[in-house]
């Protein structure tokens, strides 16, 4: 997944927290995750989204992220809702 297809979303989830929670509801179709995320934050949704065969695209910088989502901090995690 290109940080394109992030700018070009309408309906995104942005952060771990909310994520998280989205995923627990099972409002998320698919998962973006920073590589230079720190592991510890974002293995949780991580490992719920792969016991849930949601699909997990990585992108290389936390900073890009957020600029695509149009925020001015880097973002650990970013969702697609259904």
């Amino acid at each position: 997944m290109s940080y394109e297809k992030v700018k070009q979303a309408s309906n995104l989830i942005i952060g771990t927290k909310q994520t998280l929670k989205a995923l627990e509801i099972g409002e998320v179709c698919e998962l973006v995750v920073a590589e230079d995320a720190d592991t510890r934050v974002v293995y949780k949704v991580e490992a719920l989204a792969k016991s849930k065969q949601i699909p997990v695209y990585y992108v290389d910088s936390m900073k890009k992220l957020g600029e695509a989502c149009g925020i001015e901090v880097g973002a650990a995690t970013v969702a697609l809702r259904k």
